[in-house]
């Protein structure tokens, strides 16, 4: 039986098990240049392990997804983390799941805030780049090197993801 997904917002909270999210924090909060330039410093790190691996920055733009919407796989980086932050301030889902077992559990979805990007530790399971109402823009940090570094599964049934709304 299909199942449909709840939609929640995007927080550190909630998020934490699956990463960082990346939004401006006023405790990271430091004034660089000679105080014309507020410094949101380290909210999140990068990963890259493997033989000849790198940390590479990317532009990618995804195009929106019609509702409802079948999560029928979701995939995970075992090499690297890879880090999403919307350059257009536009909405984005987040979908995410914790392992059971080496395949993910229930897909978990957020709505992120045209203000918010998120940094997917390295193995956790995520669905593609899902991106809302109109093309979208986001500046992707991930890994480059030899290796697969790219873990696919496929459900027996997919979940189901209504109009996202909060």
């Amino acid at each position: 039986m299909t199942q449909t997904l709840d939609i929640f917002p995007l927080t550190k909270t909630a998020f934490a098990p699956f990463g960082d999210v990346i939004e401006a924090d006023p405790a990271t909060m430091k004034l660089i240049n000679g105080g014309t330039t507020e410094r949101f410093h380290a909210l999140s790190g990068a990963e890259a392990v493997g033989e000849g691996a790198r940390v590479i920055i990317n532009l990618f733009r995804g195009q929106p997804r019609a509702f409802p919407y079948a999560i029928d796989m979701m995939e995970r980086h075992p090499l690297g983390s890879q880090c999403f932050v919307p350059l257009n301030d536009r909405q984005f889902l987040v979908v995410v799941a914790k392992d059971e077992d080496g395949k993910p559990g229930t897909p978990q979805v957020f709505l992120a805030r045209g203000d918010q990007g998120v940094n997917y530790r390295r193995n956790v399971w995520h669905y593609p780049l899902m991106t809302l109402d109109q093309p979208s823009d986001f500046l992707v940090v991930d890994r480059d090197g030899s290796g697969n570094n790219l873990v696919e599964f496929f459900f027996d049934t997919p979940f189901i993801i209504g109009a996202p709304t909060l």
